[in-house]
């Protein structure tokens, strides 16, 4: 058994690139909307922390999915940001899909209802391409 098959190294492996990945699509998320979200959540905005935390939460459980169904660091890597991309993609189309409203601009101003939304949508969304992914 080499060194990096070891169970503990090889979680520490997973758990390091995995916060790495998502410390990326964090900064990713940031430039995607249009309110800076930890100023808001400093603020006290529940919306953008309820939206920050649906993101958060989805790209952990893309990764989870990920690192489950590959065996390879690079297929992981490659699979769980492939997720990634694509749970931008449904936030994207979330925004394009409520033409009544612009969800930047709700979640911005405090709409706990439409960051809810967005952190189900989020939540949800990270289920189906997880299990797509595998």
């Amino acid at each position: 058994m080499s060194f990096w098959e070891i169970p503990l190294v090889e979680t520490a492996g997973y758990f390091s690139v995995v916060v790495l990945c998502l410390i990326v699509a964090m900064v990713l998320f940031e430039l995607v909307t249009k309110y800076k979200n930890w100023e808001e959540i400093k603020k006290g905005n529940i919306a953008v922390a309820l939206a920050t935390g649906g993101k958060i939460f989805g790209v952990c459980n893309i990764f989870r999915f990920s690192i489950s169904q590959h065996s390879t660091l690079p297929e992981m890597i490659g699979w769980g940001l492939y997720g990634f991309v694509l749970l931008i993609v449904a936030y994207l189309l979330f925004e394009f899909l409520t033409p009544r409203f612009n969800v930047d601009k709700e979640i911005e101003k405090g709409n706990r209802s439409v960051g809810f939304i967005s952190l189900t949508i989020s939540v949800g969304l990270s289920f189906v391409i997880g299990a797509s992914i595998s």
